[in-house]
């Protein structure tokens, strides 16, 4: 579904990401974790499209993702670590909007929104300016507008940034459900505990390089092998140079 293949970024000197390789399948919930700095936002950021690489190739589906933006643009959905929303509009009307730009049908858009309001409890907030919402409810509506187009494939920056308990459950409930019918996520979160809960995969990077890749299995028993948890772990392969 997802290779990275020798995908590199550098900030004048600074190498942010180091030619790194992965390879993601498809229905994969893909958990990818490192430090402040480790380079997950600008490796999120390359493969949404949104920053060039310096060197190396993004294929998503066989298909160069910066050779053929728009073909792979319609394939994927993006959730930002940061939600941006228009404050003059409703959150309808803001779904309406961005389901436009997948050339969606009216009857399309408002199909999806009922059930989207739904499965994320959205509620009445649906009609209301987004200027009066918490940081909870933008996020859930950006994470509404990320399922609109139905993506076969899903990048996340930090999905549970203001998501109240029973918010986080339906979020995680809801990536569940798109993995099971065959939508692959690529998760990039702090929450050591979401990525035990919810994630087939994992990878880890730190200063720009990747130091674990593989399934959520194997690094469970790595735990057992260092006789620590995840959180232990983390700090031992994150901390080694």
């Amino acid at each position: 579904m997802l290779e990275l293949i020798n995908l590199g970024k550098k900030f004048g000197n600074f190498t942010a990401v180091n030619k790194i390789n992965l390879k993601i399948d498809k229905g994969q919930l893909f958990g990818f974790l490192g430090p402040n700095g480790a380079g997950k936002t600008t490796t999120i950021k390359m493969i949404a499209g949104l920053l060039s690489p310096s060197n190396g190739n993004i294929f998503l589906d066989n298909t160069d993702v910066w050779n053929n933006p728009i073909e792979s643009k319609m394939k994927i959905g993006y959730i930002p670590d940061q939600p941006f929303l228009y404050d003059k509009l409703s959150g309808r009307e803001f779904l309406y909007f961005s389901g436009g730009l997948y050339n969606l049908s009216k009857d399309i858009i408002r199909n999806k929104i009922n059930e989207l309001i739904e499965q994320l409890k959205i509620g009445n907030w649906i009609d209301k300016r987004t200027e009066e919402y918490s940081q909870g409810m933008r996020q859930r509506i950006v994470i509404a507008s990320a399922f609109l187009h139905a993506p076969e494939f899903l990048i996340v920056d930090e999905p549970m940034i203001g998501l109240d308990p029973q918010s986080a459950f339906d979020v995680k409930r809801l990536f569940r459900e798109k993995i099971e019918n065959g939508t692959t996520i690529f998760m990039s979160t702090h929450s050591l505990n979401v990525v035990e809960e919810i994630c087939t995969h994992v990878g880890i990077i730190n200063k720009g390089n990747i130091i674990f890749q593989d399934t959520i299995d194997a690094l469970h028993d790595l735990k057992r092998e260092h006789n620590h948890n995840l959180e232990e772990l983390f700090i031992q392969l994150t901390s080694e140079e």
